[in-house]
């Protein structure tokens, strides 16, 4: 199956000739948050609001700022909605690829290092970054305060009562007739 690919929901390009040395100010706007929210299965996205500060280097742009997100998911246990506020630091290195589309040198990141975005021409798409930066914040396995007693509901002991396969055995015992 082929076909192109969709637009970012949130896309912001930045032409590395015309960056002003002010940091960037970058908010979602209604519709762009509407289509993250699909994106990352979430109930919705309130805001999505970033601060980046750009330092070019050549071809190369490392990019500095805190992104503030106020999102509403669901707890992965109960369903229920859940308000969550994701205050992030973020950091990315735009680059243009290498030799063979690579970057230049393979080099080992520790924590401390920022993600390697490859970008073509002369602009590169601050937003979908943000966004994929959002993406990764989101806790998976967010459990709100009607967790446990969705657990007793369905019948899943809590660990301390009989171990994490307590409620699977239970549902391979024979029924008494």
């Amino acid at each position: 199956m082929s076909g192109a690919l969709p637009p970012p929901e949130f896309s912001r390009l930045v032409d590395v000739r015309h960056l002003s040395g002010k940091p960037l100010e970058l908010s979602a706007e209604p519709q762009e948050r509407e289509a993250l929210a699909a994106r990352f299965d979430l109930v919705s996205v309130n805001s999505l609001d970033a601060t980046v500060a750009l330092d070019r280097q050549g071809e190369r742009v490392d990019a500095k700022g805190r992104m503030i997100a106020r999102i509403v998911q669901s707890c992965a246990v109960s369903g229920e909605d859940l308000p969550v506020t994701i205050d992030h630091e973020i950091a990315f290195r735009f680059v243009h690829p290498g030799p063979q589309g690579a970057a230049a040198d393979e080099i080992e990141l520790d924590a401390d290092d920022c993600d390697e975005i490859e970008y073509d021409g002369h602009s590169f798409d601050l937003g979908e970054a943000i966004a994929q930066s959002l993406g990764l914040a989101i806790d998976p396995f967010l459990e709100g305060p009607q967790a446990d007693a969705a657990r007793r509901e369905a019948g899943i002991l809590s660990e301390g009562a009989g171990g994490a396969f307590a409620g699977l055995s239970a549902l391979l015992k024979p029924k008494p007739d």
